[in-house]
Order: structure tokens, then C-alpha cells, then sequence
């Protein structure tokens, strides 16, 4: 599958091609001769939107001009395919699984039970607290998975290193772009001695829609999905309606009713959501 991978990791560099139309690709190359395939041919095949196409067609042949460098790169970046045999399960069975994902780290943590922590960019000294009250318990069965965006995912990976535990930052921009800022030296810390994974190629900026994208990866590479101090439009919720999609499950921290900072957590827990004050629930919930 070396040239299939390649090629998978040339098309990430394509602008104007979705992960969708990337998933199309692949079906399609793995019945047939695809290495004669055009351009205009992969255009059509991936449902190119005619707004997009001109883009596409450009990159492309760009891509193919540079394909030297393209595969030097290839060859030094950590890359992960749809196609790979260490390719998580889990996440192979989410709608519009990542064709491709970059990565920094231990990739061995991905054949690791793991269990997603995210939250409020605003959170609160409660928040935080009830974090490290949840994640000692859950770090002795599961590796931690989270968004590494301020707040509560920055709070989770801590206490997760802090209590020796093992976890995976998913970010929505290329590995070599920090965002937020603040969490430069921690997003450092996860690549060398943890593991961090995009589906996003070097130098990708962090633009608003990708991070709704970036929490299907993170909903999908666990098995169930905590979700701590939400308010009533937080994009945690995003990733707990992606996780109940997946057929996981989806835990909620109770907090107040006054403040606003929990109003999406109660909200979940009226819905469904398993209420958790301590890590214990969730092991015995999952135990089941």
C-alpha cells in the first residue's frame, strides 16, 4: 500500500478536495488501476464542487510538479492512513473517518481503550477541579483524549501528565502551528512523549470550521466522551452529539443552574447523558 499511502498523502496537499471526496478516491483506487487516472478524472470522481474545481485542478498538477519534495516529506512526516494496519478501529467506524492523519508522538497509544475530556475555553476553578478529580481514576484503564484548546481540554492534558497517565492532543491546525499559543510548550510536550494527531498538513492555519471537524476525531477515537462545564451553544456539545452518532457513550459533570457555565452539560443529562461526579461512574458504567 506504500504508493496508495503516497498518493493519499499527496492528495492531502490538494486544495479544493474534502475528506468526503478523499474517502471517494480511496474506494475508487482500491478496485482499479488508479495511478492512470487524470486530473479531470479525480475531479470528477471525488465530486469536486464546481467552485472548487479550478483550485483543485491547479494544486493538483502543482502537487505534481513538486512530487520530489512531496515525497521527501513523506518520507520524514508521521503519517497515517485510512489503509494502515495500526489505523485505529474505533475511529474507522465513525461517519467520514480521517483519510489521513499527521502525527508526532507514540502511535502505539492508539491500540490503547482511551476516553474523550472536553469543555469550556472560559473554565472555571470548579471545572478544573473536577477535573482533577476525575482524571487519576480514569488514567489507570484509559488513555485521555482531548482537543489541547484553552480551559478544560489544556487542564485535562495537565492533570493527565501530572498523574502519569497517558493522552492525545487532536488539534484542528497543522502539527507545526500552535493554537492556542499559550500551549506551546504543552502541544511540544505531547508530540515528544504522548502523541499528537491532525488530519491537517504543515503550515494549516486554525480556521473556525475545522474545529468542528477536529472533535469527530476526538469523539471517534474513544469510548465514551466526558464532557465538563458546557455552556448552552459550547462546541463540546458537538462532540457529544458526535459521540452518541458513533454509538458511544457520553458522560456529563452536573454544575450550577445560575451561572451558565454547566447549562449544556444539565442539558445532555436531561436528554440521556450519564451523570458522573467521580471517576468511579464512569468506570463502572463503561464496566457494564
Amino acid at each position: 500500500m506504500d504508493e496508495l499511502d503516497f498518493f493519499i498523502y499527496r492528495m492531502k496537499h490538494v486544495r479544493g478536495i474534502g475528506n468526503k471526496g478523499l474517502l471517494k478516491v480511496v474506494a475508487f483506487a482500491l478496485e482499479g488501476d488508479w495511478q492512470s487516472i487524470t486530473a479531470s478524472e479525480w475531479l470528477t470522481i471525488a465530486q469536486v464542487k464546481t467552485n472548487y474545481r479550478h483550485e483543485f485542478l491547479k494544486s493538483f498538477d502543482r502537487s505534481r510538479s513538486e512530487i520530489s519534495n512531496l515525497w521527501q516529506t513523506y518520507q520524514r512526516d508521521g503519517f497515517l492512513t485510512i489503509l494502515s494496519e495500526n489505523y485505529p478501529l474505533y475511529l474507522k467506524e465513525i461517519y467520514n473517518p480521517p483519510v489521513g492523519l499527521f502525527y508526532r508522538g507514540n502511535l502505539d497509544l492508539l491500540k490503547k481503550p482511551a476516553l474523550a475530556m472536553v469543555g469550556s475555553r472560559v473554565a472555571t476553578g470548579y471545572g478544573k477541579q473536577i477535573v482533577s478529580n476525575l482524571v487519576p481514576e480514569l488514567v489507570e484503564k484509559y488513555v485521555i483524549v482531548s482537543g489541547l484548546a484553552k480551559g478544560i481540554d489544556t487542564s485535562v492534558h495537565q492533570q493527565t501528565i501530572r498523574h502519569q497517565g497517558q493522552t492525545v492532543g487532536v488539534v484542528g491546525t497543522g502539527l507545526d502551528v500552535v493554537y492556542p499559543q499559550e500551549n506551546f510548550r504543552l502541544q511540544q510536550y505531547l508530540a515528544d512523549r504522548h502523541l499528537l494527531l491532525s488530519e491537517y498538513p504543515q503550515g494549516t492555519a486554525p480556521l473556525p470550521y475545522h474545529f468542528p471537524a477536529r472533535n469527530r476525531i476526538i469523539a471517534g477515537l474513544a469510548q465514551g466522551t466526558i464532557i465538563i462545564e458546557a455552556k448552552q451553544k459550547s462546541g463540546s456539545l458537538i462532540t457529544a452529539q458526535l459521540a452518541l452518532e458513533s454509538g458511544r457513550e457520553v458522560f456529563a459533570v452536573p454544575g450550577s443552574v445560575i451561572d451558565g457555565h454547566s447549562i449544556g452539560c444539565l442539558e445532555l443529562i436531561q436528554q440521556g447523558a450519564k451523570c458522573v461526579i467521580k471517576g468511579r461512574d464512569i468506570l463502572e458504567e463503561l464496566s457494564l
